[in-house]
């Protein structure tokens, strides 16, 4: 890939303004999918596209410095919320649950605000090793693909396709959530199968993240759903039905799928996740120590401080010395430093200073691993989920020996786990950044700056979002079952207080053994066992069309490019079904007559479809998507 020769402009006030308003916007749709399914997606490329189609079309500019600014700054609003909506959600329901106060607004900003610059810092003296001396054996897939997006000039017109993603996103989600035309979840029990039932959450969010990640990991995922749904909970109703199991409180015969699964499943596939986060970690033990260990003797080698003067990788020729700066190591220890004492001190965050080392040290740890994971296998496959269990156990466990139990120390076992996943979510972020501007031949320095802006936008941001969000429906609800936070919570509660029904997570626990026996990735099968099968069908839906594609795409190298439009439809899909869910949740709390704006716009007393409507409805909008797939584009690919 060679040095692009468009515009130096790169720091401008267009580029900050347009990254701020892509970090709050991908930042709250990521929040809203990461509640929904338990899954975000990565926000760099949409940004990217979606900067082109501003920058070069609407402004007549033409700068890839300027918009891949935009994208370093827009890509931290997601990576910061997708570490926040794995914990913070907790706090909430224990809230709700033991009549604690909720967190506060300033709370939840100031833990993102400290664990979204921590993840940044903590890869400053990374990007030497990891990014520049270690080019050719860490690909950094979508960093990669982002600098291909950049340097692409004729592709500005696909952002077309992510509009129009994203308008089609929020007017079905209006229709379907605001109006209430059809029911946004389909249902349905099989009678001659007693336990079993299938359905679907007829969502756009959901196609697309099949669709995105493809037809391997969303089979893991409905193959899970399969598992519990037609084996297990028939199973149990089989056997028991006249038994009351705790934590039922009634007989299993008595209760309907939905009861089945809260009070049995989901304990089971806590303990498939919690088993397949431990798993993964452990199976990256050698690479954890290897690159830990390499990051240390490689820091302060003056052999990596600089790119090289004639490196094609890293950009061409780049005469101007302001190419290799960064952050100053004095900035950066000062301000961790500074960061670890406000952990300490602030008030309304409830960490001791024993807390405020757990996170410096764990935070580093997981930094180092994260950019290293996301460097081989990419950020859709960076075990998050499983540092952030091990974070909860080891400080559970911690915190409990030195006497801090309750719900005092659950809230601060909670939050110490926040900063954790934020910071390994963020580095891996950082990293892809960096990557993408290493090849396009952008300033080091300019990017950590605008990934820190990003960062304070983005913590700003999640706490109204959270506060919204949770005050609409409320989290653990079916409309937002938070299911990473409400894992997360199980596992702090069962190490503080013992009260989960254990046997049912060794089952869980047993189940991850044996498919990682079967040599099948844990984590997805395990995520599609804890969730309904209503999340895993779309996504199905989602991966089956994708495969199709795929099997295409042997035979013609044009279908590449049908492909890629396909991944920007569906992020566009994302984000505006993310859009118009804040925004609904706005409306169902703005009060209106006896109900609320909500209520008032919603028709479904008058004009209802029913199933059948949202199945119609649906099979429209999987159309809507290979039409803009299919549909021809001036200009070439970003391939």
């Amino acid at each position: 890939m060679k040095k692009t020769d468009k515009s130096s402009v790169e720091f401008t006030g267009t580029a900050v303004v347009l990254g701020i308003l892509l970090a709050v916007l991908f930042g709250g749709a990521n929040a809203y999918l990461g509640l929904r399914v338990g899954m975000t997606v990565s926000a760099s490329i949409p940004a990217a596209v979606i900067s082109m189609g501003i920058i070069r079309v609407l402004l007549k500019k033409e700068s890839v410095l300027e918009n891949n600014m935009v994208q370093t700054i827009g890509s931290a609003g997601e990576s910061l919320a997708a570490g926040a909506i794995f914990t913070i959600p907790a706090l909430f329901m224990w809230s709700r649950e033991l009549g604690i106060p909720s967190p506060s607004f300033w709370e939840i900003t100031l833990i993102a605000l400290c664990g979204g610059l921590l993840g940044v810092l903590f890869m400053v003296p990374l990007r030497n090793m990891l990014i520049v001396k270690e080019k050719d054996s860490l690909p950094y897939p979508e960093g990669t693909a982002c600098a291909k997006v950049l340097l692409a000039a004729e592709h500005a017109g696909e952002s077309i396709t992510v509009f129009a993603g994203l308008a089609i996103g929020a007017v079905y989600k209006f229709i379907a959530d605001g109006l209430k035309l059809f029911p946004s979840e389909v249902d349905y029990s099989v009678k001659r199968y007693r336990g079993a039932g299938i359905g679907a959450d007829v969502l756009p969010a959901l196609l697309g993240v099949g669709y995105i990640c493809g037809p391997r990991v969303a089979s893991f995922l409905f193959a899970g759903g399969t598992l519990a749904w037609f084996v297990i909970m028939p199973l149990l109703v089989l056997a028991g039905q006249n038994v009351i199991l705790y934590p039922a409180t009634e007989a299993i015969g008595t209760l309907d799928t939905w009861g089945i699964w809260s009070n049995y499943i989901r304990y089971i596939g806590a303990g498939a996740v919690a088993a397949g986060g431990v798993i993964s970690l452990i199976k990256s033990l050698p690479l954890i120590g290897k690159t830990f260990a390499d990051t240390i003797k490689g820091y302060g080698r003056k052999d990596v401080k600089v790119f090289a003067q004639n490196d094609e990788a890293g950009g061409g020729n780049i005469s101007n010395i302001s190419k290799n700066r960064e952050l100053s190591p004095r900035f950066v220890l000062i301000g961790i430093i500074i960061l670890a004492v406000l952990l300490w001190l602030i008030p309304v965050v409830p960490v001791n200073l024993f807390g405020a080392v757990i996170i410096i040290v764990f935070g580093f740890f997981f930094a180092t691993v994260s950019s290293r994971m996301v460097g081989l296998v990419g950020s859709s496959n960076n075990p998050v989920s499983g540092m952030a269990i091990a974070t909860l156990l080891a400080a559970a466990f911690l915190l409990k020996a030195m006497g801090n139990t309750g719900i005092s120390g659950m809230v601060a076992v909670i939050c110490i786990g926040t900063v954790i996943c934020i910071i390994a979510a963020m580095a891996g972020d950082t990293s892809q950044d960096l990557k993408t501007g290493y090849l396009v031949g952008a300033t080091p320095l300019r990017q950590q700056i605008g990934e820190m802006i990003g960062v304070i936008v983005a913590a700003l941001t999640i706490g109204g979002v959270l506060y919204l969000l949770n005050e609409a429906w409320g989290y653990g609800s079916s409309e937002l079952p938070a299911p990473q936070a409400t894992l997360m919570k199980m596992v702090v509660e069962g190490v503080m207080e013992g009260n989960l029904p254990w046997n049912l997570v060794f089952i869980g626990v047993a189940v991850a053994v044996v498919i990682e026996i079967l040599r099948i990735p844990v984590l997805p099968f395990a995520v599609g066992l804890y969730l309904p099968i209503h999340l895993s069908v779309p996504i199905m839906i989602g991966g089956l069309l994708r495969l199709a594609y795929n099997a295409r795409a042997k035979k013609s190298e044009q279908v590449e490019n049908t492909i890629e439009r396909g991944i920007l439809y569906a992020s566009g899909l994302i984000a505006g079904e993310g859009i118009v869910g804040i925004l609904l949740a706005v409306c169902a709390m703005i009060p209106f007559g006896s109900g609320s704006f909500l209520d008032w716009i919603t028709i479904s007393d008058k004009f209802y479809l029913g199933n059948i409507g949202g199945v119609v409805f649906f099979g429209i909008l999987i159309g809507s998507m290979v039409y803009f797939m299919e549909r021809k584009q001036n200009g070439k690919s970003f391939k």
